[in-house]
């Protein structure tokens, strides 16, 4: 899907075109083939590069060419599973072409680009390119920020369930869960390579404010970068304990039958004692032998239920 975007000078509102103008924002979503044609003659990029971008493998990086200039960073996105959905990052690529166009590229739907079209974002216009880019990075930290602060409150509230029940559906979430903050870490210091890349190099041109904002934007990544480290090591001892609770509650559960195990056999070792094809004397023909059997099985029951109990085995 190709959609183009262009502010209005006079108004200072965004619209889309159906034309490929000089100063617009081309937004390529899940293009076609037909698409990536159509784009390719447009902005004369070969399609093989175009489709070069659109790899889900893409790493963050920069790349300077005759005809464009690439950005690639990693933006947070979805996996979606039968009963789950897991926190993920896929490639969204920015592409400045001369001083004609800012082409968004993405093989995923993502909703990270809607305030823009919204008209959400303060000072923004198409036609300044640099400002653009860098506002979508901003856009780009504070998803990962947002979306790590949800992290950790799905990681609370499946601890509390773990706390009554420990189920799991909310051991395999919290290992989701790790897992997502894996992929997080390691695209936000990808996405912090380039954007200290983008400070020190002449990729586009900035203007003081452009570089003021671009501060913001590594403070923001860097700030994302420590969140997603300390959720992970919270993360990682929650689990941790949980497994070592888990396990104890097993022992505990193990002990205890053990201990069950050896009461109820004594009465079957004392009827099987007194069975015994062997004479007994005057208790054999004891009218009230059964009934001293019972005791003497109830009273040594008792007795090893009581040493056991000491014994935390009961």
């Amino acid at each position: 899907m190709i959609k183009i975007y262009k502010t209005d000078i006079d108004t200072d509102t965004l619209s889309e075109i159906h034309e490929f103008e000089k100063g617009s924002w081309i937004n390529v979503t899940k293009p076609k083939k037909d698409e990536i044609k159509l784009l390719s003659q447009h902005v004369n990029i070969p399609e093989s590069d175009i489709l070069s971008f659109l790899d889900e493998e893409e790493q963050a990086r920069t790349e300077v060419e005759d005809n464009y200039r690439l950005i690639v960073l990693d933006i947070p996105s979805f996996e979606r599973h039968a009963t789950y959905n897991v926190r993920v990052t896929s490639p969204l690529v920015i592409i400045h072409v001369r001083d004609d166009y800012i082409i968004t590229l993405s093989s995923k739907e993502t909703d990270l680009l809607n305030d823009f079209i919204e008209g959400k974002i303060k000072k923004f216009h198409t036609e300044m390119k640099s400002r653009f880019i860098i506002q979508i990075m901003l856009q780009v930290a504070n998803a990962y920020i947002k979306d790590l602060k949800s992290i950790n409150e799905e990681t609370n509230k499946s601890e509390k369930a773990l706390k009554k029940s420990t189920s799991n559906n909310d051991l395999l979430h919290l290992m989701h869960l790790q897992k997502s903050l894996v992929y997080f870490s390691t695209s936000l210091r990808s996405n912090d390579v380039v954007l200290e890349k983008l400070q020190k190099i002449d990729l586009i041109p900035l203007y003081d404010e452009d570089i003021d904002v671009l501060e913001d934007v590594i403070i923001e990544n860097k700030q994302a970068i420590e969140m997603a480290s300390i959720y992970s090591s919270i993360l990682s001892s929650t689990i941790e304990v949980f497994g070592t609770i888990i396990s104890n509650n097993l022992n505990k559960i193990m002990k205890f039958l053990a201990g069950f195990t050896i009461v109820i056999s004594i009465p079957t070792i004392v009827a099987s004692f007194m069975g015994m094809n062997v004479p007994l004397g005057d208790f054999e023909t004891n009218p009230l032998s059964f009934f001293l059997v019972v005791i003497i099985a109830i009273a040594s029951s008792i007795l090893a239920a009581s040493i056991l109990k000491k014994k935390n085995m009961l």
